[in-house]
């Protein structure tokens, strides 16, 4: 490390060496540890201060479905961090040729620092942090997408200065984001509200494993029917894209309730923050007046995600920190 690194906090040496495959795998200690890095990390590199944590570190990003941010983002900041980042496509691995994800995992943790994966099924992922020796993060699965949550955590900091007693309104589709903003929230002690159409609700061991964690921390979780009641007073109104059989005809009509347009947010506090994990549909879940406008924060989030995965990377792919720090007291 730098002269220049060492002015950046130290993430939780717990999080050294192992895995990030769902929000609720962090204690909110070490969430709280991963936003002041990324805090300090996004200041370093607004001013061009270098920070090679990660030199001479690779990463292994597979992706099975198409990216633009997980993509761009990891890979930039990776190469920030002084390490290296390359892209494993489906097709261009034996995985996808019938190799069995063990045997996968063992290949690639002789050669990588960290495994960074996006695919479709959680189990999956889950197999492949049973049998990989180096750490994996779940850049997206069809369950939880906890990377994304860590952005928008932080960019919920950086607006209000605190994220206890936070009350985040979600509106829409209950959908891997939603699943991650339940753990999260529920870890930094928020209250999460979420109205969600019948068909689309939260599994109920997920709401409720997430309303324990939340009680456990003095925040709530709360399922409601109502997108008004979600959203009164609220902090902050998320949305995220309709799923795609509910897109057009007459599950389009009805998802309608599910709208977030500019009626909807001024029933929210005056200041109320609107977030999007993108890709977004204007005129679908959101007016365009409102992704648009001045309540907004989704270009925060987009870049959030560069500094909070970096913290992730540099807690979790450098062990030999701990290993160290253990030497030196011995």
């Amino acid at each position: 490390m730098n002269e220049h690194a060492t002015a950046l906090p130290e993430p939780p040496p717990s999080l050294a060496g192992r895995d990030y495959l769902r929000a609720r795998d962090l204690s909110a200690e070490e969430l709280g540890g991963l936003l002041d890095l990324g805090l300090a990390l996004k200041a370093a590199q607004a001013s061009r201060m270098p920070h090679p944590l990660c030199t001479g570190r690779t990463l292994g990003m597979i992706f099975h479905k198409a990216s633009t941010r997980t993509r761009v983002s990891f890979e930039v900041g990776m190469s920030q961090l002084g390490g290296n980042a390359l892209h494993l496509a489906q097709g261009e691995l034996q995985l996808g040729r019938g190799e069995t994800v063990r045997d996968t995992a063992m290949v690639l943790s002789r050669y990588l620092d960290a495994i960074m994966i996006r695919t479709f099924s959680q189990a999956d992922i889950d197999e492949l942090a049973t049998w990989a020796d180096a750490p994996v993060i779940n850049g997206l699965s069809d369950d939880h997408h906890p990377c994304q949550a860590l952005a928008d955590l932080l960019t919920l900091r950086e607006r209000f200065g605190a994220l206890e007693g936070l009350v985040l309104a979600y509106v829409g589709a209950a959908t891997d984001v939603v699943r991650s903003l339940m753990e999260a929230g529920g870890l930094a002690g928020m209250h999460v509200r979420l109205a969600c159409p019948p068909d689309y609700r939260p599994r109920v061991e997920d709401r409720v494993g997430a309303e324990i964690l939340a009680e456990r921390h003095g925040g709530s979780v709360s399922l409601v029917a109502d997108p008004t009641e979600a959203v009164a007073g609220a902090d902050a109104v998320y949305t995220a894209p309709w799923p795609e059989p509910v897109r057009s005809g007459r599950a389009a009509a009805r998802m309608r309730a599910y709208h977030v347009d500019g009626a909807v947010m001024r029933l929210a506090r005056p200041n109320a923050a609107f977030m999007h994990c993108l890709p977004a549909h204007r005129g679908e879940e959101v007016e365009a007046s409102v992704i648009d406008g001045r309540h907004a924060v989704v270009w925060e989030q987009v870049a959030n995600r560069l500094p909070t995965e970096q913290a992730v990377i540099y807690a979790l792919a450098t062990a030999d920190r701990a290993e160290a720090a253990h030497e030196e007291v011995a």
